[in-house]
């Protein structure tokens, strides 16, 4: 085809999905949706990656569509899947996955990898996976294709109007300060100390991702890291949560909190969205029985104490019923929980999401 013609046909297809003009506002498509972080947000980069970070066989993915692993580190779908939803949108695809073009680009993508954390060398025993900083580049990268496929000022206009969302920090203590006794970090830092390094490099992550042109960015704390099941069967005697990893979740997030406050104060907007996913988890760890669950201590699908040890494998234990369990292996929450998590953070009060939730940010972007 020629390539003048193939321009002319673009440029009006890509306006229209941009919704430009007041009349296109309200046929307008989903805004895009970006994802970096961990493996409570990978929802398959890691397949294509030589890495043991990997939720890419069975019984992953049982209570998804097809029931088949798909990467995510679910029984079904995940926190970005639920938060597409909300969005009226499909999930971004995986950035590595073969089919992020055309069209699925003004989706958004997810950078997303299992095992990462705000440090390079937290996760190392995983080898092979995407550090946040080649994350950032890989969003570098999706915007040149995007550009190439839009032109420049659709691309950046895309990118601006986005909802972001990234997931960091619990690795850097479960999987590198916390991971055996005297790891290099422990040694390095007191755990008070360790904190403030951790929000200080994180800074700098969050600073790089608005200068590429992020504008709405949601940024998860950790969890009741303390308290999940892998925790419970290596360090609790009497299903208490973990006490180290509890005081550091406790001295972690309020940091975050107020680094992501200073962070707006120098932007002059509300750039950054500090979503209390510690809040959010505290109420159904410690009240399981209050949204439906029989336990927020076991595990659906693994072996050992509180199925606990080890990978979550064909050969491991699996609960019938997925919904009433809030962990769906050693680590990460089943679809049900994820699905409590972003109901908070899209209509919660300032105490689950400040300075505001995502249903507000979509109300007050939509008005302008």
């Amino acid at each position: 085809m020629d390539a003048m013609l193939v321009t002319f046909l673009v440029v009006p297809v890509v306006v229209a999905l941009l919704g430009a003009g007041a009349g296109a506002a309200s046929a307008a498509p989903p805004r895009a949706f970006f994802v970096f972080g961990d493996s409570l947000v990978d929802n398959g980069n890691n397949n294509y990656l030589m890495t043991t970070a990997r939720a890419d066989a069975p019984p992953y993915g049982i209570d998804f569509h097809t029931h088949m692993p798909t990467g995510r580190f679910s029984n079904g779908l995940n926190i970005p899947d639920i938060i597409s939803e909300h969005l009226g949108s499909q999930p971004a695809l995986p950035y590595l996955s073969p089919d992020l073009r055309g069209d699925q680009l003004l989706v958004g993508a997810n950078f997303a990898s299992a095992g990462v954390g705000i440090l390079n060398d937290t996760g190392i025993q995983f080898v092979n996976i995407i550090r946040i900083g080649q994350q950032l580049q890989n969003f570098q990268d999706y915007h040149q294709r995007l550009a190439e496929f839009v032109g420049e000022d659709a691309a950046r206009q895309v990118v601006n109007n986005a909802l972001v969302l990234i997931t960091l920090g619990g690795n850097d203590f479960v999987n590198n300060y916390y991971l055996v006794p005297f790891s290099v970090r422990s040694r390095q830092f007191a755990i008070q100390d360790y904190v403030p390094y951790l929000i200080s490099e994180y800074r700098k992550i969050l600073t790089r991702l608005y200068e590429l042109g992020a504008r709405r960015v949601v940024v998860t704390g950790t969890g009741m890291i303390g308290c999940v099941p892998a925790e419970l069967a290596m360090h609790s005697i009497d299903g208490e949560c973990a006490r180290d990893l509890t005081e550091a979740a406790d001295l972690f997030n309020p940091q975050l909190v107020q680094m992501l406050s200073e962070l707006n104060a120098d932007i002059g907007g509300d750039v950054f969205i500090a979503a209390n996913t510690n809040r959010v988890s505290f109420d159904f760890v410690f009240n399981p029985q209050d949204y439906g669950f029989v336990t927020s201590k076991v595990a659906c699908c693994g072996q050992g104490p509180y199925n606990g040890i080890g990978l979550c494998t064909p050969a491991s234990n699996v609960c019938p019923n997925r919904d009433v369990y809030a962990y769906w292996d050693a680590f990460h929450p089943t679809e049900r929980a994820n699905r409590i998590i972003v109901g908070q953070f899209m209509h919660g009060s300032t105490d689950h999401i400040s300075p505001m939730n995502i249903s507000t940010i979509l109300a007050m972007d939509n008005r302008d």
